[in-house]
């Protein structure tokens, strides 16, 4: 870890709440799917949860951004973290008196989402706030490693809590949510920013979408991102991996959905001493092609560890293109601009994760768990040879930082 900034109080503090609210989501969603492949044994439905908390971030996009932008991004983030450990509570109840259903489950997923809807770009907008700005490529990647942490961490714990009951997970997901809203409620910022008051117009809701447009370096970017994981995201299935392919149980199911944070906290290590400073986008491309090929490996394997290497260098290879995207996204955006820029950035994200989900179980139940997952890799390789040729700009840009 790099000492230099963990010194900084008001980093420490956003860490600490990015640490809180991630490890809660990834406990909670192994209970989610697990729970719902119990009650349903459905690949769409499985593919469905993804829909439920991507749907409230479509609809809710414009107005984050406005807000984040307008009021103070702490207190949003306080509030969206209260709101999400409220659903988990109300999860934790219907479990423990048996009164989950497929519905349900649902309802609680929507919830959660539109509680990060707001969360996600408002945390997003808040780290140049928090270090230097030749501090923040590092930053980033020491943010991505502490999120990797909890989605390592996260899967398993949920999985062996879930040994106890679904709403045990539950319920320890909602105390993570409230140490989070805590951390980030006491955040002192380093830097005040004083943000202008524009009237509330179509212009100004608009403006982070016409932003991402006109600047073809991030529009290349975080598309990339979005049809690359929309193609070749494979967690969604790892339930039905988990027990029909690899033949093991919840707790199995936990260790591979950990896998990928285990070779990404392993990379945003590395990257957080040995930032990218050249020929950042070919290395980008190249890692989203890795980023496909592990994605077959994984597809085709019947073997539990060759899964749980290729999922590894899955989110290795992942890490590489989320550093490179957020610093492009974070460096090139005026703060006035940040959250509705990070809103739009988030819909992307959102779109890559929760749809790739949804489009797996969809093709999944169509074709088949191991054709899904293997055709969505041999998709995200024709992403990369397509976006190499329509956004030359981001393939050839050599540093994060703009040289104009």
């Amino acid at each position: 870890m790099d000492s230099s900034l963990l010194a900084l109080k008001p980093y420490r503090h956003f860490l600490v709440s990015r640490l809180g609210s991630f490890l809660a989501y990834q406990m909670l969603a192994v209970a989610v799917g697990w729970q719902m492949y119990d009650l349903t044994h459905s690949a769409l439905n499985l593919g469905f949860i993804g829909i439920a908390q991507f749907l409230p971030q479509l609809l809710l996009t414009l107005v984050v951004g406005h807000v984040a932008d307008r009021y103070d991004r702490r207190r949003i983030v306080t509030i969206c973290q209260i709101v999400e450990g409220t659903a988990a509570i109300a999860l934790a109840v219907g479990s423990f008196y048996h009164l989950l259903t497929p519905l349900a489950l649902y309802m609680g997923a929507f919830c959660i989402g539109a509680g990060r809807a707001f969360e996600s770009p408002s945390l997003q907008a808040l780290v140049p706030n928090l270090v230097t700005e030749k501090d923040l490529p590092r930053a980033l990647a020491l943010n991505s490693g502490v999120m990797q942490v909890a989605i390592i961490s996260g899967p398993a714990l949920g999985g062996f809590i879930y040994a106890v009951g679904p709403d045990a997970v539950y319920t320890v997901s909602a105390v993570c949510w409230l140490i989070a809203a805590v951390a980030i409620g006491t955040l002192p910022l380093l830097r005040q920013v004083q943000r202008t008051q524009p009237p509330a117009s179509l212009e100004f809701l608009f403006a982070g979408i016409r932003y991402i447009r006109e600047k073809k370096v991030i529009l290349g970017a975080i598309s990339l991102d979005l049809f690359a994981v929309l193609l070749g995201g494979a967690t969604a299935l790892l339930p039905i991996y988990a027990r029909d392919i690899l033949h093991t149980g919840p707790w199995g199911m936990g260790v591979l959905r950990s896998a990928p944070a285990v070779g990404a906290l392993s990379m945003s290590i590395y990257l957080a001493h040995y930032p990218l400073k050249q020929r950042v986008g070919k290395i980008m491309f190249g890692a989203v092609g890795v980023f496909g090929l592990a994605t077959i490996v994984f597809g085709l394997s019947s073997n539990f560890f060759v899964s749980l290497v290729a999922l590894a260098f899955l989110g290795a290879s992942d890490m590489i293109s989320v550093v490179v995207r957020s610093s492009l996204v974070q460096l090139e955006t005026p703060d006035a601009m940040r959250g509705r820029v990070s809103a739009v950035s988030s819909i992307f994200i959102g779109a890559s994760n929760q749809l790739g989900e949804f489009e797996s179980g969809v093709t999944a139940a169509l074709l088949g768990p191991v054709p899904a997952v293997v055709l969505g890799g041999i998709g995200t390789l024709v992403v990369v040879g397509l976006w190499m040729r329509w956004f030359p700009q981001l393939t050839q840009r050599e540093t994060l930082v703009s040289a104009t």
